[in-house]
């Protein structure tokens, strides 16, 4: 039967009118053959896994070029963390060696001496302390703890058919707590005169050891070819870029100078001010006090040197924070570097998908939905490479300290850092890649074979 002409609009309001008077309780009709339910978008938590899903199975679609985009992140936060490891294992080996240097002490040492033309030699070439300047440092500067004039020799220690060669040094009784000196065997001497002597921890391997005797206390000692009792051994120090700490023999001052050394003058003054606050006043009153009794009156002509152990320790710390930084930094252009690298497969990876995206937003996919793809699987490029680059990094920290002895140490901190960073360098450079692929035209899209 056909329909009397009339407007469209009316014959679709008539069209529309039965299925307005279908009874609420009836059954809704069926639907047309061949026509299916538009599929629904995951949202939420279950999205973001069927993302995830999607962005590790083409990561491992192409598991040689992952590996060499993720390259640059694995170098970079492996050097990290590497880095950071050697270097708080060499600052805790630092410190245990700068444990031994006492903040408190000032050490002075003589002065230049001036050749023809000017030429300066160097310090301790000229001879200008003696024991008066200690004993005036002494008595007259204030906030002094203890003070010691020091006189050294290198010479000859024989124990029986052994002998070793050694540092022979005077000193005052007061020395032990200069130099934080603590005892193994036995005590320091306690006068400055007298056939005594310390010895430390290599004399005594070399002295003591290849005839079995552990504990030396008693045993005589020709130092120089004079004979001395041993009344004490040192706790080990161990060596440093000084010099070995511990291949030392110590004497009382006077019998050093008077039967070893046969000269008057000191090698150095060793001072140590009551607490840290007042090193820098103890300095300037030592300064001042020397100036005036070897009447020096400029200050640019002093022919002595004073070297404060507070500011060799800041120096120390102050170096290394520096040596830190700088090689953090260039392994975090590494990372930069991989980054780039990121983009740059992830642009690869949006051109040769065009299609696939096309038709993803043929049947539903919001360009958002593209975008956090995309971020996913540049997000997933560069944490894979975090955690390979975290493994490396520990490996190396341990192979360090295997090789060179030392405690393995490492914050996780700086591995928490590292891995951030990676992470952020992932989103960072994966959002532009991301966002050209959510702005494909999908016409144009599917158009692209």
């Amino acid at each position: 039967m056909n329909m009397p002409n009339m407007p469209k609009s009316k014959a679709l309001t008539n069209a529309a009118a039965p299925r307005e008077l279908r009874p609420s309780g009836s059954a809704s009709p069926a639907r047309r053959p061949g026509k299916s339910r538009r599929p629904r978008r995951l949202r939420g938590l279950s999205g973001l896994y069927q993302n995830c899903v999607s962005a590790l199975q083409s990561v491992l679609a192409n598991k040689t070029r992952s590996l060499l985009t993720a390259l640059g992140i694995i170098i970079g936060v492996g050097a990290v963390i590497a880095i950071v490891s050697i270097s708080e294992a060499s600052t805790a080996s630092i410190n245990n060696r700068l444990a031994t240097l006492n903040p408190t002490e000032i050490i002075i040492r003589p002065g230049s001496a001036n050749a023809r033309g000017g030429i300066r030699q160097g310090a301790g070439t000229v001879q200008t302390l003696t024991q008066a300047d200690a004993d005036a440092i002494a008595a007259q500067v204030p906030h002094v703890a203890q003070v010691s004039p020091v006189v050294t020799e290198n010479g000859q220690v024989v124990f029986e058919n052994q002998n070793w060669s050694t540092s022979i040094q005077g000193v005052y009784p007061d020395y032990q707590q200069i130099d934080s000196w603590t005892m193994q065997y036995g005590s320091f001497f306690s006068s400055e005169q007298g056939s005594y002597a310390v010895i430390g921890q290599t004399v005594l391997t070399n002295l003591f050891t290849p005839v079995g005797i552990v504990d030396p206390v008693g045993q005589q000692i020709r130092v120089g070819g004079v004979p001395f009792t041993v009344v004490g051994v040192l706790n080990a120090k161990g060596s440093s870029g000084l010099g070995n700490a511990d291949d030392v023999v110590y004497v009382p001052f006077l019998t050093a100078q008077q039967q070893l050394i046969g000269h008057t003058y000191v090698n150095s003054i060793d001072v140590t001010a009551d607490n840290t606050g007042d090193v820098s006043t103890v300095q300037t009153a030592v300064q001042q006090l020397l100036e005036q009794r070897h009447g020096i009156t400029n200050s640019a002509n002093d022919d002595f040197t004073i070297q404060n152990q507070s500011a060799i320790l800041q120096t120390v710390e102050g170096t290394r924070q520096t040596l830190t930084v700088l090689l953090a930094g260039v392994a975090s252009i590494s990372l930069i570097v991989g980054g780039i690298g990121i983009m740059n497969i992830m642009l690869v990876s949006v051109t040769e998908r065009t299609r696939e995206i096309g038709i993803r937003m043929a049947i539903g996919a919001r360009p958002r939905d593209v975008l956090t793809q995309f971020l996913i699987e540049a997000l997933m490029l560069s944490l894979l490479g975090g955690l390979v680059g975290i493994v490396l990094g520990i490996g190396g920290g341990v192979a360090y300290a295997v090789l060179t002895q030392t405690a393995f140490a490492l914050s996780p901190v700086a591995v928490l850092l590292a891995f951030g960073f990676a992470a952020i360098v992932g989103v960072v450079f994966g959002f532009y890649p991301a966002r050209r692929a959510a702005g494909l035209d999908p016409i144009v899209a599917l158009r692209t074979e």
